[in-house]
């Protein structure tokens, strides 16, 4: 037959039930030494030696026991010889008195016992929090305050166990922190389901302190755990932030004695601090994430005000807002005219999956396909069913969240920008954080836009004077020109038809014939300076060297390629040497200048220095602004540098694969 076990409350009332019976029997044989020698009734005060210790150890209603034990062993077991002295009302109002006299100080010294020990868990409870508020005032992270805060509730609780969970958004909860003082392995990082009896199910259910006596026949994983760890009963409490559940504190204990009354108050207290630990932590996070946001951002927006390309700020903002977010994919699209999206940037995409400028037709299934449909953001958090409906190429990525943005340039969508995750869902703010850099992408397009639409109307421009230089000077050429030369002949065979008695006109006729031919040059080096024949037959060596030729000031000319390049190359550096040697003989007042000309880094580099005055400017009315914009017309860049006093620099670079 199985032997039925105590509860520890009557357990505990034996024991000191047994202590009390073996205090009065010791005070009972002590009384009867000295009882020769002192005065019965003198003795009965020294019960209180066990009164007393009951009391301090056991509390007043087993002190009173005591006291009662100690009035009938003094009353029957030591009477005084010769007289019946129950019979003496004066002695039983003295056992009267030592009843009351006793029952007093069992008292008094039940309650000093229970003010001390209140002081010394309020003393230790005080110290506990006082230790876990300064790791949380001095910014820890929130793992220590995890870690100190289980283990101060499980000493200050007298736990075995002790452990800290939060709850996650999929019904489940992970152990963040735990302690122990007895020989076991608690989880920490798991996810563990709340299927079956648990303080952290009951605990989110009612979001109040839950306490829990036996898991005995109970299931789930929590309850098994607690069950092969030999766990008697359990005690938790709510951690409450921001007005919702967060997790659980949770104090366990193997003995059958159970938690104090104010065991769930004890836990409370912690939870608070946890909290606060918890909003601090976040609220710095929200601080460094604006800060690493606002960074990002200021990055991007520099690489959009200094004019770069298009593909590099699209690989920029892939990489920026992948970091931000957390995301495994990031991906830029332009949304064709022909239902297709063409990939203008990516992070964590493979080039085998898709690369950058191939086409794809999306499917309005995926978030990104949402917006190329509707215009709108879209936000897509998918399922093992949900993923089978998907395109199969997204499939191939395992995206488990999703979310998406379009782009839009001047009122129009041009595409969007998705980002996806193949584990925890993106946080509520991913769309604002991905609005602000549509935004600054679809500004980098706008202005992407403007500059080609400005680039290629100077182009047109430039090339519509080129076109007519060319025409003026084919016209003067192939006419006028012409016309003078036959002229200027037909004066020589006038002149030498004049009769000798005529010197007067023949020598008149001689003098118009070689004015004629004068005009004639200096139309020939008009038409020249329109547009250079030897530019177009020769290249830009013999062209350089016949400006050289020409200039007032000693040039040294460097020319270290033979190459020959697209007419608007050769155009626009001929002109920049023209334009600075006739700026340095007319204004600089120069004595000595320097040409260099080479191919360097995919692009025709021009350099031309001189001695001069400087101060040269390219502001309007100066020739400098038409050579700005040749240049730029043609993607290349110009930069003068003219310290008054210090002579002038230009320099020139050509693009060479865009020519």
């Amino acid at each position: 037959m199985a032997r039925s076990r105590l509860n520890p409350a009557s357990a505990r009332w034996l024991r000191g039930l047994l202590a009390s019976v073996a205090l009065v029997a010791v005070v009972t044989g002590v009384v009867a030494l000295l009882r020769p020698y002192v005065p019965v009734l003198s003795l009965l005060v020294l019960y209180l030696l066990a009164v007393l210790p009951m009391a301090v150890v056991w509390g007043a209603r087993l002190a009173a026991v005591t006291s009662v034990l100690s009035v009938v062993a003094f009353a029957f077991l030591l009477p005084p010889e010769g007289s019946v002295w129950l019979a003496d009302s004066r002695n039983l109002v003295v056992l009267g008195v030592f009843l009351v006299t006793s029952f007093v100080v069992s008292e008094l010294a039940a309650r000093s016992r229970r003010a001390a020990v209140e002081s010394v868990r309020l003393t230790e409870e005080q110290s506990a929090l006082r230790r876990v508020a300064t790791l949380v005032a001095e910014s820890e992270s929130p793992a220590a305050v995890f870690e100190a805060v289980t283990r101060e509730v499980g000493l200050l609780c007298g736990a075995d166990l002790a452990r800290m969970e939060r709850y996650e958004a999929d019904g489940t909860v992970t152990g963040v922190a735990a302690w122990t003082r007895v020989p076991a392995r608690l989880t920490v990082g798991t996810r563990i389901e709340l299927d079956g009896l648990s303080v952290a199910s009951e605990v989110r259910q009612t979001g109040r302190p839950v306490r829990l006596d036996s898991f005995v026949g109970a299931t789930g994983a929590i309850a098994e755990e607690a069950q092969a760890l030999g766990i008697r009963s359990s005690v938790g409490c709510p951690i409450l932030v921001a007005g919702e559940v967060w997790g659980v504190i949770a104090a366990s204990t193997k003995s059958d004695e159970p938690f104090a009354a104010n065991t769930e108050s004890q836990i409370a207290s912690f939870t608070e601090l946890v909290a606060t630990a918890i909003e601090n932590a976040e609220a710095r996070a929200e601080l460094r994430r604006m800060a690493d946001e606002q960074a990002a951002l200021r990055r991007v927006a520099t690489l959009v005000a200094r004019g770069a390309e298009r593909r590099l700020v699209f690989a920029t903002v892939a990489e920026e807002l992948g970091r931000l977010t957390g995301a495994d994919l990031t991906a830029i699209f332009r949304f064709e005219a022909d239902g297709t999206a063409t990939l203008m940037g990516s992070r964590g995409l493979l080039e085998d999956t898709i690369r950058v400028g191939e086409r794809r037709t999306l499917e309005s299934r995926s978030a990104i396909g949402t917006v190329q449909a509707t215009g709108e953001s879209a936000r897509y958090d998918l399922d093992d069913e949900m993923r089978g409906r998907l395109p199969e190429f997204v499939q191939e990525w395992d995206v488990r969240s999703a979310v998406a943005s379009p782009i839009v340039v001047e009122g129009l969508c041009w595409g969007g920008i998705t980002i996806a995750s193949r584990g925890h869902p993106f946080h509520p703010a991913a769309e604002q954080r991905m609005v602000e850099f549509t935004e600054i992408v679809a500004t980098a397009i706008a202005n992407a836009e403007s500059r080609a639409q400005l680039t290629a109307s100077r182009a047109r421009v430039v090339a519509a004077g080129d076109e007519m230089r060319r025409r003026l000077e084919r016209d003067l050429h192939d006419g006028a020109q012409q016309r003078l030369v036959s002229l200027a002949l037909e004066l020589r065979v006038a002149q030498s038809g004049v009769p000798a008695y005529l010197p007067r006109l023949r020598t008149d006729i001689g003098q118009t014939a070689h004015d004629l031919t004068e005009v004639v040059d200096e139309l020939r080096e008009l038409a020249r300076g329109i547009h250079p024949a030897v530019l177009v037959e020769s290249g830009l060596g013999p062209a350089l060297r016949t400006l050289i030729r020409r200039s007032t000031v000693p040039v040294d000319l460097a020319v270290e390629t033979q190459s020959r390049y697209p007419p608007p190359l050769e155009v626009a550096t001929y002109y920049v040497v023209s334009e600075a040697l006739t700026n340095m003989a007319k204004h600089a007042g120069a004595s000595h200048a320097e040409v260099s000309l080479e191919e360097r880094d995919d692009a025709l580099r021009l350099s031309v220095r001189d001695d001069g005055a400087g101060g040269a400017e390219p502001r309007g009315g100066s020739g400098l602004v038409g050579l700005q914009d040749r240049v730029e017309s043609l993607g290349g860049s110009i930069l003068v540098i003219s310290p008054v006093g210090h002579g002038t620099a230009i320099h020139v670079s050509l693009p060479l694969d865009g020519a």
